[in-house]
């Protein structure tokens, strides 16, 4: 009667892990044989075995719980498909991961590991990481997020550990059927500390590069940051000795993934929203595409394939195929491409092996509805067949046509020339001088008010001629140049550059608002320009440049001892409380940071860039705007996300501002090598521990106020709290500030904080180049 009691208690613990998904598991040990699935503790993720009936292949997987497509983010053995009667365990004699049937080892799934121990456990996480650990020790023996297939997931990494020699790196499935290696890789591949990029490569050749990140997006990634989509994406790297990768974080969305797809597109798995083209032909363009080498002589870059429904008319075209199931689709694409009699093609049923017609570049193709015959890629060139004579002809006709129209008009176009450029300008000087309230007519050295209109001529000479020796800096706006006037007084002109995206609209808001506006610690501007479609404005001269200069250099940072830091503090929370309550209009800056705030010869701190700014009447309190301005990182939670703007905001990024003057690095580009990405969540977290001294920038510890640190920490927490009403006015911010004697609130969770508590000695922070400098510039970033 005991022998069957202690079998039935063996038999029990092992059957456990196949019990009903009402007592769904997270965790295997040794001797568990998983037949159906896991799921993560907070029922975020699920692994187990998935067929697909196109090829009856069975594979184990890790798939978001409510994914209604149930979309695989990960896949065990994608080049080795098992029985549906398969098992997952830890193997009792090696502490591997393996999957099994009928005592065969079919799949080992992780690493070799240092020997078998009886307290090894196999646990989904909430992240969709899938790990062997040792509970004894608590060491991470293997894990799926260092194993990535085609999904990259938040706090995945993409690049390499220097130390291990691993590399992290997404393949494509080989077709959306097959999840066997494709043709298809995404890398992280920084090309220095100031440059990084995504690069797709297809069979190892580049492909498609994402341009160097900045500004939370790439160079080709536009829809990445899309105001409309789902998703929104807080990107962060590390850039150092030991590590280089790149990772992301989702702050809204229900299942954030990043698919590269089988076609060598990456795109998000919700929306379908693709950050790369469809296809990359050779050629150099302006959309990430690399350009290739060795290309047929018989292509150009008019030509391209588009998916149609139709046929060839009989006897034009010879369809040959090829049954070779390692042949993804771009294999058949590129065979296409790179014959000069191919017309069409596409892949069998399940996505491998080509289908291919040729034939004469003239054969007729003539299009059906959809479902009537198998679709295919057709090479459309703009010139071909019968239509050829169509493009020649066409141009000529419109060619004469046009000329006799503009010979007809040639003279009263001549006559008239001189005459509306004249009103053009006239019209832009008018408005000026309106915008300033002054009755002044003449454009040279006259005044409006405080202002004064400079001429396009008196800047010229003063800047030699817009000379790349005077030039400080490259912004959002343009170039910024230092100018010496005939009196010797020094000036920094911003020269509004033709493709910069802040339009006249932004150019009037900054001069109207800073026209009216007096305080010590806002830059004063000294006057404009408007020639033509040259728009300028003037300012008194930095020679101090901006604060990030100085803040996010390790050897430059060493001049702002804790003293200099202080009155840097206590001078920008004074600019900002006349913003908001003593000029005449309450004014919201919208885009105050680091490289916004600039340093005059004693280091005192003056807020510039008043292009995104808001004026209110003294009633009003906020506002919602459709188009959201400003720098991820510094942008509150509510603006963000909903378009309400406030003082709270500017508070907010206040908040920010102030944790990066104490610590000495940058909010967006601090990350923990575990889970921390941002510089308000590692304060939290110090500040939780009783820690918060630790967050002190290293190089003011000669000279720091103990005490006066820990307050401004306290202080910058209670304003970077998650909802509008809990943070402080300015006039309350100063007060805490300088009022040692006043009791301070607790502060609640902050937005934006991603993480848990891990060792200190994880810590790397990053920084990054700042490509302004004297930082009078605007920042312009869509957001949602």
């Amino acid at each position: 009667m005991m022998i069957t009691l202690i079998i039935s208690i063996v038999l029990c613990s092992n059957l456990i892990i196949n019990c009903s998904s009402s007592s769904a598991v997270s965790t295997i040990k040794v001797g568990d044989r998983l037949t159906s699935h896991l799921v993560s503790p907070g029922g975020k993720f699920t692994l187990g075995f998935f067929t697909i009936p196109e090829t009856n292949y069975t594979y184990l997987g890790i798939w978001y719980s409510n994914d209604v497509a149930s979309t695989k983010v990960w896949v065990a053995n994608p080049s080795t498909p098992v029985t549906s009667s398969s098992v997952l365990m830890i193997d009792p004699n090696t502490g591997k991961l393996i999957i099994t049937t009928g005592g065969t080892t079919l799949v080992n799934i992780s690493d070799s590991q240092s020997g078998f121990s009886p307290h090894l456990t196999a646990t989904l996480q909430d992240t969709g990481d899938f790990q062997l650990k040792n509970e004894i020790d608590g060491r991470i023996l293997w894990k799926s997020f260092d194993h990535p297939t085609n999904v990259l997931l938040p706090d995945m990494k993409l690049g390499s550990d220097l130390r291990t020699g691993r590399n992290w790196k997404l393949t494509s499935w080989l077709s959306d059927e097959i999840p066997d290696l494709g043709a298809f890789t995404l890398s992280w591949e920084p090309n220095g500390e100031s440059s990084q990029r995504l690069m797709i490569r297809r069979r190892g050749l580049p492909y498609w590069t994402s341009g160097d990140m900045s500004n939370q997006t790439f160079e080709f990634t536009k829809l990445l940051n899309d105001p409309w989509s789902a998703y929104g994406y807080y990107l962060g790297y590390a850039y150092d000795n030991e590590e280089r990768y790149f990772s992301y974080h989702s702050f809204n969305g229900v299942n954030p993934m990043w698919i590269l797809t089988t076609n060598g597109q990456l795109s998000d798995g919700e929306s379908n929203a693709l950050w790369s083209p469809e296809f990359c032909y050779g050629y150099d363009s302006s959309d990430g595409c690399v350009e290739g080498t060795n290309l047929p002589l018989c292509r150009s870059a008019d030509d391209k394939v588009t998916l149609l429904n139709g046929y060839f008319a009989p006897g034009m075209a010879e369809l040959s195929g090829d049954d070779n199931s390692s042949l993804s689709f771009s294999d058949c694409m590129v065979r296409c491409w790179n014959d000069c009699h191919c017309l069409a093609f596409n892949s069998h049923g399940s996505g491998t092996g080509c289908n291919i017609w040729t034939g004469a570049k003239s054969a007729k193709f003539s299009t059906s509805p959809q479902g009537t015959s198998a679709p295919k890629y057709v090479l459309v060139s703009p010139k071909k067949g019968n239509d050829a004579k169509i493009f020649i002809w066409a141009p000529v006709v419109a060619g004469i046509f046009l000329l006799l129209f503009s010979f007809g008009l040639f003279r009263y176009l001549k006559n008239r020339k001189f005459k509306r450029e004249e009103e053009r300008q006239n019209d832009h000087d008018r408005h000026l001088l309106e915008l300033m309230d002054s009755s002044d007519t003449e454009m040279l050295g006259k005044k409006g008010r405080d202002m004064v209109v400079f001429s396009f001529a008196a800047l010229a000479t003063a800047t030699n001629d817009f000379s790349n020796e005077n030039k400080l800096g490259q912004g959002g706006f343009g170039p910024v140049y230092k100018g010496k006037l005939n009196d010797e007084r020094e000036i920094a002109i911003k020269r509004l550059s033709k493709t910069s995206r802040q339009g006249l609209v932004e150019f009037k808001n900054e001069l109207i608002l800073i026209a009216k506006l007096q305080h010590t610690n806002l830059v004063r501007v000294l006057g404009c320009c408007i020639h033509g479609e040259e728009k300028m404005l003037i300012y008194e001269y930095m020679p101090n440049k901006s604060l990030d200069f100085f803040l996010f250099d390790e050897t430059r940072k060493l001049l702002l001892d804790w003293p200099k830091r202080w009155n840097i503090i206590e001078g920008i929370a004074q600019g900002l409380l006349y913003l908001h309550k003593y000029s005449r209009m309450r004014v919201i800056h919208r885009d105050l940071k680091a490289s916004n705030v600039l340093l005059d010869e004693s280091m005192n701190p003056k807020i510039s860039d008043f292009g995104l700014a808001r004026s209110f009447n003294k009633d009003e309190t906020e506002a919602m705007t459709k188009r959201v301005v400003g720098t991820y990182g510094y942008m509150s939670p509510e603006y963000a996300m909903d378009g309400t703007f406030s003082v709270k905001s500017d508070v907010f990024s206040f908040g920010v501002l102030v944790l990066e003057i104490l610590s000495g690095r940058r909010n967006i580009c601090f990350s923990h090598l575990d889970k921390t990405v941002n510089l308000i969540g590692y304060a939290w977290e110090l500040w939780q521990q009783g820690d918060a001294l630790q967050l002190q920038d290293p190089t003011v510890a000669d000279t720091c106020v103990v005490h006066q640190l820990l307050r401004t920490t306290h202080v910058a927490l209670l304003c970077v709290q998650e909802n509008a009403v809990d943070r402080p006015v300015m006039s309350e911010v100063i007060s805490m500030l300088i009022n040692d004697t006043m009791l301070l609130p607790v502060p609640k969770r902050p937005a934006f904080f991603f993480g848990r508590t891990v060792s200190k000695s994880t810590l790397v922070g990053r920084k990054t180049e700042d490509g302004s400098v004297n930082n009078l510039t605007i920042t312009q970033v869509e957001g949602r």
